[in-house]
């Protein structure tokens, strides 16, 4: 018997490890494991995160029953309980899909060690990225850090393998996975084991909306025009979570998207790979800036004021708009996430980090290769990032983007009344002028030491 681990990866059809594992021909055991090492870190109980992964999970396994399987789903320490199976069920083997966070990798490795104990083979394989980083590198060799280039480069490679599918000619690299054709491989299940509930893992659920796994033809025809403005009604695919946790394929979004007339909508998707290999390739930006002479920049941290981004209540409408989105839906529109980044780092001189993790806290779509470069991109610490001198106007941003104030009015109901305040805590001319002089004056003594 064959151990197949779920974990990024959060369906049946056009799964890599997966379709490897059932391919051996030996019966496959699919397993989830509630992580313990991450939920017991999570600030709330109200997670809503963890309310769509437990209810992908359901689904998940209600796929499983409907081949005559089952998924079996756990809630504790991966190392403990994969020990256990171990001893238990004496595999023959352990896949999954790779991951390229930096717990996930020192997971993994204790993984490995623990089979290797018994001579159990650990194989895993690429499935949330269409390219890893060493499939698109510089011709002279090294990693891309500059998007544009690494877009074009991405692009070529993927037309360097065609294949057939469906009568079409098709990139090799986009073809799915026929998990299906080899259904019959699964380990035949008597019984259903049950899906933990939130309850019994100390959750509760929450009354946010989850969007759907697919966007509407309209809205991925405008995405062009519309996915800048923030109070557009379906200007954006909001599939960003299901790309996150792997209840859709990669593979499928983006073959989707090669059919429209536009190719906006190809080229964000091609972002999550970039900023991937970004953290695969350096790994310390994790917790230090890839320019590491933004280290040096002092920080002023005003923790009051910190309090009220987090809140929106900055006197910002566009910030404070996109904060009150953030805390009650667990999403922020993407020109606004800019916006709100740019103030903080450059008005108000708060560390990225502090930003970062906030939104890391907050997203239902967090991951951490794009949230960690969109931050260091606002920062101006990051690859391909905005220079230190590019400081967003949030008024010139609202008179483009929300110039009818619709978006600000959906989140700030008090805003043009008295009770919103009559002032932002930093102005743009007082933060901008303040930043120019910090940021210049740091890394041009970054830079002479």
């Amino acid at each position: 018997m064959t151990i197949f681990w779920h974990r990024r990866d959060l369906r049946f059809p056009d799964n890599a490890g997966l379709y490897r594992a059932l391919k051996t021909g030996d019966p496959v055991l699919p397993i989830f494991i509630f992580d313990r090492n991450i939920l017991d870190k999570l600030p709330t109980k109200t997670d809503v995160r963890v309310e769509f992964i437990q209810r992908s999970v359901v689904e998940l396994a209600e796929a499983y029953r409907a081949h005559g399987s089952d998924l079996r789903a756990y809630y504790g320490h991966p190392v403990e309980i994969l020990r256990e199976l171990r001893d238990a069920l004496s595999p023959t083997a352990v896949y999954t899909n790779r991951d390229y966070e930096p717990y996930a990798i020192a997971r993994d490795v204790a993984v490995k060690e623990l089979l290797d104990e018994h001579d159990i083979p650990f194989y895993h394989f690429k499935d949330q990225v269409v390219f890893e980083s060493d499939e698109v590198q510089k011709q002279a060799g090294g990693p891309y850090t500059v998007y544009t280039p690494y877009m074009k480069r991405w692009r070529r490679q993927l037309d360097t393998r065609m294949t057939t599918y469906q009568g079409e000619s098709i990139s090799f690299y986009l073809k799915p996975y026929p998990t299906e054709k080899y259904a019959g491989n699964l380990l035949q299940e008597a019984a259903p084991s049950p899906v933990p509930t939130l309850e019994e893992m100390g959750f509760a659920p929450t009354d946010i909306d989850i969007p759907p796994k697919e966007a509407s033809e309209e809205t991925l025809a405008h995405y062009h025009s519309t996915r800048d403005y923030p109070a557009t009604t379906d200007g954006t695919s909001r599939i960003s979570h299901h790309l996150r946790h792997g209840t859709v394929s990669v593979r499928a979004k983006m073959r989707r998207a090669m059919a429209l007339d536009d190719d906006t909508f190809f080229r964000e998707l091609i972002w999550r790979d970039f900023y991937s290999n970004i953290l695969q390739e350096f790994p310390r930006v994790v917790n230090e800036s890839y320019r590491k002479e933004y280290d040096t920049i002092p920080w002023i941290n005003d923790e009051e004021q910190f309090k009220l981004w987090c809140e929106g209540r900055t006197g910002v409408p566009l910030v404070d708009a996109g904060m009150r989105q953030l805390n009650a839906i667990g999403w922020m529109h993407n020109r606004v996430r800019m916006i709100t980044a740019s103030y903080l780092c450059k008005h108000l001189l708060i560390d990225w980090r502090w930003g970062e993790g906030y939104f890391a806290d907050k997203l239902l779509d967090y991951e951490l290769a794009s949230n960690n470069g969109g931050w260091q991109w606002a920062a101006g610490s990051g690859v391909d990032a905005q220079p230190y001198f590019r400081i967003f106007n949030y008024q010139s941003q609202q008179v483009k983007f929300d110039k009818d104030y619709q978006y600000v009015k959906e989140w700030v109901p008090e805003y043009g009344t008295d009770e919103y305040p009559s002032e932002p805590i930093v102005t743009h001319k007082f933060g901008r002028e303040r930043a120019l002089k910090v940021y210049k004056k740091s890394l041009a003594e970054a830079r002479e030491s």
